[in-house]
């Protein structure tokens, strides 16, 4: 199954109410992902640009649109970044089929 790593940031809405009433959010975001037969594999927050980030894995892009979609409809993360993972095997078959592409750069 494909991993995605998402990076997302609380609101500040959100923050306060966190604040006024401390939650693990590690549980509410395993059964989203469970609800399309996908993994939560890791939950961490951090500093830097974003407050947070899960290393999840889903049946497929459009199981883990799906979640996301839901999520980000929820308001409380703003901005919530959905990135594919590729294995090391994936991007060597993708090298190795980048020679059969026939690319011209603009104005060549």
């Amino acid at each position: 199954m494909p991993l995605y790593l998402t990076r997302f940031s609380y609101t500040p809405e959100t923050w306060a109410r966190l604040l006024d009433n401390p939650e693990d959010r590690r549980q509410a975001a395993q059964t989203y992902i469970e609800s399309v037969g996908g993994t939560l594999h890791g939950f961490w927050y951090a500093f830097g640009p974003h407050d947070g980030y899960t290393l999840w894995e889903a049946p497929d892009n459009v199981s883990m649109a799906a979640v996301a979609l839901a999520i980000a409809a929820g308001g409380a993360l703003s901005p919530l970044e959905t990135t594919v993972l590729m294995s090391v095997e994936e991007t060597m078959e993708a090298m190795g089929r980048a020679r059969q592409v026939r690319y011209r750069p603009p104005g060549a």
